[in-house]
């Protein structure tokens, strides 16, 4: 295998029928486009924990701490091969907890947030757009965790149970 890998993680922060994007500029990876509130690459020593990676990037890229949201779980695991990469991204959603700031700036971007029927007009990065789609239509009804796997044409997702 040629392929390099690659780690990523996103989170998606809602409060009440709102969600906090960010206009990613100048990014490595992904620029111009909407992504989730925070997000970027593992570091070496998170490489098998994505929740302390999105924790990470978070702070550091919004000021926010875990004790700012509620109900922080990790939803959908996608699968990408593109320009000799395999892409893998951890999007984990959670929900600005009632006594945080929701005036939150960020030092990636232009951050805003948007109503949940704004989301589907956006651009967003491949994969994003799918999880944010699928997410709309039945994802936020559950605490189910997904995988997507990419197939040229969009990205299908099963529900990933503990067996």
């Amino acid at each position: 295998m040629d392929e390099k890998l690659r780690n990523m993680t996103s989170i998606y922060i809602t409060k009440e029928d709102e969600m906090l994007l960010l206009f990613r500029q100048g990014g490595r990876v992904v620029s111009d486009t909407w992504v989730g509130a925070a997000g970027g690459h593992f570091e070496e020593n998170e490489l098998n924990d994505p929740k302390a990676c999105v924790l990470r990037e978070l702070k550091e890229e919004l000021g926010i701490s875990e004790n700012d949201i509620r109900n922080l779980l990790l939803r959908y695991v996608t699968l990408r091969r593109i320009k000799g990469e395999i892409r893998q991204n951890y999007y984990f959603f959670a929900e600005l907890d009632n006594e945080a700031d929701d005036n939150i700036v960020s030092t990636e971007g232009i951050i805003r947030w948007f109503t949940l029927s704004e989301l589907s007009a956006l651009e967003m990065p491949y994969t994003a757009k799918f999880v944010i789609e699928h997410y709309l239509k039945m994802g936020r009804k559950t605490n189910d965790m997904y995988v997507g796997v990419t197939d040229g044409k969009r990205v299908n997702f099963t529900k990933l149970s503990e067996c």
